[in-house]
C-alpha cells in the first residue's frame, strides 16, 4: 500500500533525526582491566575508561610511614578477604606519600581480583551512577579521590557523604572509597563559623555550619596522618631512591640531596624523588 510505505518512510526519517542528535550510548566498561577513571561526558553521564598502564607502586618504595603503612594494609586485606573494612582518608602534609599509598596498597591485593577506581572531585556527583555500575559485580573496588578538598559553596561534597553513609541505600560490600587531603576536615571552617557557638547552660554547643562541616570527615572509619619528613627520614628516601635509578649514594650525593630540599623549603618523599631522578640523570 503505497500510503503505508510512505508512512513508514517518514517514519524512519524521524527517527534517523532524533538519532542524530541524541548522545551515543556510553561505552561498556572493559571488566577485565585492574584499573579505571571515571569520564564524564558532555550530556551529564559518564563512563569507566580502563587504564591502558596503571600506575603500580611497591610497598617497599614507601619509606618512613611503616603505621600509616600496616594500617591501610590491613584495612585493605580485610576487605579483599570480604570481611569488614572501614572508608579510609589519608591527610597531612604534602609529598609524604598518601596517594602513592593507595596505590601500592591496591597492587599488594591487584592479584587477588581487587580493582581501582580514580574518581576527580569534580565527578563526585556521579558516584551514586558509580556506585549503580559497580554495585552488582563480583569483583572488589577502591574508589580513589586525590586531593580531596572543598571550598566555600561546593555541594559536590553532598554527594560524598550519602555514599559514605547517608543515603537511603544501604552501602555497597564490594566498594571502599579510599581519599587523600591535605586538609583534615576537607571543608573550610571560617572564624565566622564559631561566632555562631553557643552557650547552654554551661555546654559549649557548636553551630550548624560546623557540624556540616565536620561531619564529612567522620564519614570515614579510619583516618591516617602524615608528617613531614625529619631530615634523616629525607636521607633515607633520597638513598632509596638514588640506588633504585641505579645511581651511586656517596657523600657526594648526600649532600647534592641535602642542598636540592634546602632550595625547594621542603622535606618529603617526593622531593627525596624529584632529587634522585635529576642526579642519577646527570651527565
Amino acid at each position: 500500500m503505497p500510503q503505508l510505505e510512505e508512512f513508514i518512510s517518514r517514519l524512519e526519517r524521524l527517527v534517523d533525526r532524533v538519532e542524530a542528535v541524541l548522545p551515543p550510548p556510553a561505552p561498556l566498561p572493559d571488566w577485565t582491566a585492574s584499573a579505571f577513571r571515571w569520564r564524564a561526558r558532555a550530556d551529564g553521564g559518564g563512563y569507566l575508561q580502563a587504564v591502558k598502564h596503571p600506575h603500580r607502586v611497591e610497598l617497599d618504595a614507601l619509606k618512613n610511614i611503616d603505621t600509616q603503612k600496616n594500617a591501610l594494609l590491613r584495612n585493605t586485606r580485610q576487605f579483599v578477604q570480604g570481611k569488614s573494612a572501614n572508608n579510609v582518608l589519608l591527610t597531612g602534609a604534602r609529598g609524604t606519600g598518601k596517594s602513592t599509598l593507595i596505590k601500592a596498597a591496591w597492587t599488594a591485593f591487584v592479584e587477588q581480583g581487587l580493582k581501582i577506581i580514580e574518581v576527580d572531585k569534580t565527578d563526585l556527583l556521579h558516584l551514586s551512577d558509580i556506585v549503580d555500575l559497580v554495585g552488582e559485580r563480583p569483583e572488589k573496588f577502591i574508589l580513589f579521590c586525590d586531593d580531596l578538598s572543598f571550598e566555600e559553596g561546593e555541594i559536590s561534597y553532598k554527594a560524598l557523604k550519602s555514599v559514605l553513609d547517608g543515603s537511603i541505600a544501604a552501602p555497597s560490600a564490594n566498594m571502599l572509597f579510599y581519599a587523600t587531603s591535605n586538609r583534615r576536615h576537607l571543608i573550610p571552617q571560617k572564624m565566622r563559623d564559631n561566632l555562631d557557638v553557643s552557650d547552654e547552660d554551661g555546654e559549649v554547643r557548636p553551630s550548624d555550619s560546623i557540624e556540616e562541616k565536620v561531619s564529612l570527615a567522620e564519614r570515614f572509619g579510619l583516618w591516617l596522618s602524615f608528617y613531614p619528613f625529619s631530615q634523616d627520614d629525607y636521607v633515607a628516601a633520597a638513598n632509596y631512591w638514588v640506588k633504585q635509578l641505579g645511581g651511586e649514594w656517596d657523600k657526594q650525593a648526600e649532600n647534592a640531596a641535602l642542598l636540592w630540599h634546602r632550595t625547594r623549603g621542603a622535606r618529603s618523599g617526593r622531593v627525596a624523588r624529584q632529587f634522585a631522578r635529576d642526579f642519577v640523570g646527570r651527565d
